[in-house]
Formats: C-alpha cells, sequence, structure tokens
C-alpha cells in the first residue's frame, strides 16, 4: 500500500483519493470535489479555501479497501428484503426504505458490528413505521481505508443475525370496527370514529369493511365481531367498552365470539385499558376511550405492528412500559420521538 502526502501547490495532475467536504457554515454541507478528480491549478484557491493544504495519492493494496467500497459492502451485508442504499458520498452510504412497512433491526448484532471500531453504522430505532424512500440508516468507516479483514468480520456477524436492518411490508389491509356504546347506538351521542379511528389507518392504505356500531351488550359486540370475520376483514379493532364500569362488556364480547384473550391493560399512556386478542388467525384489538381525546395513544403504537403481521405477546407489551409515555408536547412530532420506541 502506498499513501502519499503532497502540498495542493504540488498537486496538479493528481487524482483526489477522496471526496472533499465544503462547509458553509448554516448554509451548505456537500462535496466540493469528488473522489477521482484531477487536479488543476484553478482548483488550488478553492482547496486553500477548504483547509486543505495537502491532498492523499493512495494506492491501496489487496489487503485494503477504500472508503466508498467498505460503505457498499457494509450496506450489502446488513440490509434485509425492501431496502435499498445508496453510491458513497463523503464515504458515507444510505439506506432507504423501497416500501411502505415496519422498520425491524437486530439490535444484537448492530451493537456487535459497532464495536468493531473504525466503522459505524447509526439507525433510526426499531419498530418505527416507515414510508416508500425514507432514510433508515447510514454507514461509513472513520479511517480513509480499512483492513479488508474488518469488513469480512462484519460481514460474518451480518451473517448470523441475518438481516440486520428489513421492512416489514403491511400484510393486512381489510380492517372491520366495532364501534360500541349504548350512547352512540341510540343517537344520543355521534359516532366520532371516522375521525379518531379510520383516519389513522387510512393513513396505512388500509380498507374499512364495514362498521358496526353496537350497544353495551356482550352478545352484540360477539355477533358484531363474528360478522366482520365472516366478511372477510384482517383486523378487527373495537372502541370503548374496556373500563371497570357495570356498562364496560367489550372484553366479554370479544371472549364470547371465541377469541383468545392474550392481554388486557398496557403500560403504554394514554391507553392503559388496551385489550388485545386473537380469533383464530385474525387479531383483534380493544381501543379504550382515550383514543378519542389524546392526539397519539397505544393505538398508533400498535397499530402498524398487527398491519405488518407482528401481534405482540404480553411480555412484549410489559416491555413497552421504557418508552410508553407521551408527552404530550405541544407540537406532536410522532413517531419521530420517544414515545413507544
Amino acid at each position: 500500500m502506498n499513501i502519499r502526502q503532497i502540498r495542493v501547490e504540488d498537486a496538479v495532475g493528481q487524482v483526489l483519493a477522496h471526496d472533499i467536504t465544503k462547509i458553509i457554515p448554516g448554509k451548505f454541507k456537500g462535496v466540493g470535489f469528488k473522489r477521482n478528480h484531477r487536479v488543476t491549478k484553478e482548483d488550488i484557491p478553492e482547496l486553500l479555501k477548504l483547509g486543505k493544504k495537502h491532498i492523499y495519492v493512495l494506492e491501496l493494496d489487496a489487503n485494503h479497501l477504500h472508503e466508498d467500497d467498505a460503505a457498499l459492502r457494509i450496506a450489502a451485508a446488513i440490509c434485509g428484503p425492501n431496502i435499498r442504499w445508496t453510491e458513497p458520498k463523503e464515504g458515507r452510504s444510505n439506506m432507504i426504505s423501497q416500501i411502505n412497512g415496519l422498520l425491524e433491526i437486530d439490535v444484537e448484532g448492530l451493537f456487535e458490528i459497532n464495536s468493531l471500531g473504525d466503522l459505524i453504522v447509526s439507525t433510526i430505532k426499531t419498530g418505527m413505521p416507515c414510508t416508500e424512500g425514507q432514510m433508515l440508516a447510514s454507514t461509513r468507516i472513520i479511517p480513509l481505508f480499512t483492513e479488508i479483514q474488518r469488513i469480512e468480520r462484519l460481514e460474518e456477524i451480518a451473517a448470523n443475525h441475518r438481516p440486520v436492518l428489513q421492512i416489514r411490508p403491511y400484510i393486512r389491509s381489510r380492517i372491520g370496527l366495532v364501534v360500541t356504546g349504548s350512547e352512540v347506538y341510540e343517537g344520543l351521542v355521534r359516532d366520532e370514529s371516522e375521525k379518531w379511528i379510520v383516519s389513522r389507518f387510512n393513513e396505512y392504505g388500509c380498507e374499512l369493511v364495514r362498521r358496526i356500531i353496537t350497544s353495551d351488550d356482550a352478545g352484540q359486540i360477539a355477533a358484531a365481531i363474528r360478522t366482520l370475520v365472516g366478511e372477510g376483514s384482517e383486523l378487527i379493532i373495537t372502541t370503548g367498552g374496556l373500563s371497570v364500569d357495570p356498562d364496560d362488556v367489550t372484553r366479554k364480547g370479544v371472549r364470547d365470539a371465541g377469541a383468545e384473550i392474550i392481554s388486557y391493560g398496557s403500560p403504554i399512556l394514554p391507553g392503559a385499558m388496551f385489550l388485545n386478542a386473537r380469533l383464530g388467525d385474525v387479531p383483534i384489538i380493544g381501543l379504550p376511550a382515550a383514543v378519542f381525546y389524546y392526539p397519539r395513544t397505544v393505538y398508533d403504537i400498535m397499530l402498524p405492528l398487527v398491519l405488518a403481521g407482528k401481534q405482540p405477546s404480553a411480555a412484549d407489551i410489559a416491555a413497552m412500559g421504557h418508552g410508553g409515555l407521551c408527552m404530550n408536547c405541544e407540537v406532536c412530532h410522532f413517531p419521530q420521538c420517544p414515545f413507544g420506541r
């Protein structure tokens, strides 16, 4: 391997070994000169303005990788289905979602990779709902070049945790809705489920199979659930009737429909009275009345999970207490916040 450091004034005709970054504070950060650019006399004043008194001329041997080549190999090793990566700029490659879906990261594998030294993989949080074209992660090595053995070790780690990054597509799209409450059933109170419930799953491209309004009657609720499953609903959502009052019979109605109650209650606020159940292959999520008041609740955390085919266990939900408290910020930035993460 041959590395030469050359004064900028003597570098005319030499080829740059890496992208050179240009920064205008508060206005611009990007590539000022690209890798493999051949330096001209006219470039010298600009290079000096960028703080470059010297450039590298680099000839690598078979045991080393340039930062750009290393970034591409890292990205290829850690990315699973539905993720693409970009050509490196300034030694950095970004990983981009190709679909709408749920991000899953093998956090243990990511930790092992970032413990290797001389390289980094930086990601958003696992479990985040993502949209097509969204950046998920970025990688680069820290020096200009690295030993090929380090990248091969990373590839071994990634193979043992395959995939380190993946996007789970949303596989459920047909939703049945059971709105409970005698006051709504009898027309005393207006049904607000379109605004607070349906609008949320519309964001994920889902279809409302049918909305059935029932009184506070376990038999009606059970019949509505069975009807919606029979009509092809891939997910059932119930609203209300999950508190401790005598008229709150949604949980009994779900059980009477033949469903298994996986868990009742969650350490997520707003949304403590959350019901998690399943009727055959059809998940049922029971939403407490809090969803009709708070901008973000347990609903926003559970909906993308279930749409992506992941129905949480009781243990999974118990673990959500860490990060399960919404701070009710004046300006909501969910999901770019700690809630549910």
